[in-house]
């Protein structure tokens, strides 16, 4: 049986650009249907950005405690050697993924958009029929909604190797994150931030971890400076990386994985795991796009500065439109395109979007690196700050890293942001802010920043840049 429903905004795809997009739209009063499959919050709430970092929490606690029973800590602590109950640590992570999906549930009804669960397919640019979802055995309704505009905000998938696709012992990220045991050897493709991430947090709870990376090394969509100090943490804590190696397939006795490095000799891997993470793709697939015939950039939609398609009123956002995938460049355009189906004029045109590594230490960028400066022909300058001389980093024993600012030689315009080191996953507001309030060195010195905190790095930086460093 099918019924029909008339609406402004149709949105498909409850993660974080669309259930935004339809929050936003409930308040400036647009008649909103949001239709969503699965869990609403999308991926990032649900299989990626949120139980990703409660997982990175609980391994980082777990490891601590280890520190503390070998009884060589400084500060003088000692304990008894802990042990892991996964089972409460999985459903600990999953009771946060729950209630945050749940809010997002109370405030779409707050704001008064429809949800309809259910599996979405494009009739053509005003129509959707959306397969409802249904309890088992029963069977399933189909309702047809009809728009005067429809926003895509599917997201994107992990890629599969087509010579090592996911199920079984090969893992993605999705099946990573939720481990009903721990293997005692774990292989991890790519070693991009979800790799490195998920690895890392293997092998602080105890799992033997080798990362494998095609690349000269790790880390590699960031310049090397930025991602020495996660080698060496890596080094320390006991991952074994193999960059410039190639993953060949998984071994005949199942008990490994194949590789070849530089040196073109071909060796196993032991594995009883093997997690591929050499990136994700827009979700492009299963719900009809093809039938509206848009302006492609690969399996990405192609949208301009307002985040419109080919097709009038058709929209798209987020992970669907391509680099950078991010859930708070998704959000912010989601906002946008709710204002403009509103008849108010805006641009997606952010000077800079913050990405964040949370890796051990973390690396956050914004703007540009001083490569990319100089590749844009700007004659910049740049600086850096130690956290070893930071007296907020010592408290934490979490010295190494640093922050670094990239500005413009003439005026001291502040082009862009790096750092990394412990929690500076933190600083990423402040860069954002200077970037997007074309700040200059002299502004950012001349903030009075707290003391002991790590943010003085920032202003550190500055003042280095300027020829008058404080504490260094």
């Amino acid at each position: 049986m099918q019924t029909q429903t008339n609406t402004t905004l149709l949105i498909i795809g409850g993660g974080p650009g669309g259930y935004v997009a339809a929050l936003r739209a409930g308040q400036l009063g647009i008649p909103t249907i949001l239709v969503e499959g699965e869990a609403l919050g999308g991926t990032c709430l649900n299989i990626g950005c949120i139980p990703s970092k409660a997982l990175i929490h609980l391994a980082e606690r777990f490891h601590e405690a280890q520190a503390l029973a070998g009884g060589d800590s400084p500060l003088g602590i000692q304990t008894s050697a802990p042990t892991l109950d996964l089972a409460r640590g999985i459903a600990w992570k999953d009771g946060i993924v729950k209630r945050l999906t749940t809010g997002v549930g109370a405030l779409l009804k707050k704001h008064k958009v429809m949800v309809v669960q259910g599996w979405a397919r494009i009739v053509d640019g005003k129509t959707v029929d959306v397969e409802m979802r249904a309890a088992k055995g029963a069977r399933a309704d189909s309702q047809r909604i009809r728009c005067e505009h429809l926003l895509l905000a599917t997201g994107s998938e992990p890629v599969a190797l087509p010579f090592m696709p996911f199920g079984g012992r090969v893992l993605s990220s999705t099946e990573a994150l939720s481990p009903e045991a721990l293997p005692k050897r774990l292989a991890v493709v790519g070693a991009g931030y979800i790799g490195l991430e998920l690895g890392t947090v293997y092998r602080k709870l105890g799992v033997e971890v080798d990362v494998i990376e095609a690349r000269d090394r790790i880390l590699p969509a960031y310049d090397a400076e930025l991602s020495k100090p996660v080698a060496a943490a890596l080094k320390t804590l006991g991952v074994r990386t193999h960059v410039s190696t190639q993953l060949l397939g998984l071994s005949e006795d199942g008990e490994g994985v194949r590789v070849q490095g530089q040196d073109g000799q071909e060796r196993t891997l032991a594995a009883d795991r093997v997690l591929v993470a050499v990136g994700r793709r827009p979700r492009s697939r299963g719900f009809g796009l093809s039938a509206l015939m848009l302006d492609m950039d690969g399996a990405a939609v192609r949208v301009d500065s307002q985040c419109r398609s080919s097709m009038r009123n058709v929209w798209a956002i987020g992970d669907l439109t391509g680099e950078p995938m991010l859930a708070h460049r998704a959000m912010a355009q989601g906002e946008m395109v709710a204002e403009l189906v509103a008849g108010h004029t805006r641009h997606f045109e952010p000077a800079a979007i913050a990405a964040v590594c949370f890796t051990d230490p973390e690396i956050v960028t914004a703007g540009l690196s001083p490569e990319q400066a100089t590749a844009a022909g700007v004659d910049a300058i740049q600086a850096s700050f130690p956290f070893a001389a930071n007296g907020r980093a010592m408290t934490l024993e979490s010295s190494d890293g640093f922050v670094r600012v990239v500005a413009r030689r003439d005026n001291h315009l502040i082009l862009g942001w790096q750092a990394v080191g412990r929690a500076v996953s933190e600083l990423s507001a402040a860069f954002s802010q200077s970037l997007e309030m074309g700040a200059r060195l002299e502004d950012v010195a001349g903030t009075i920043h707290a003391h002991p905190t790590l943010g003085e790095a920032v202003q550190e930086a500055a003042l280095r840049a300027l020829g008058r460093p404080l504490h260094i």
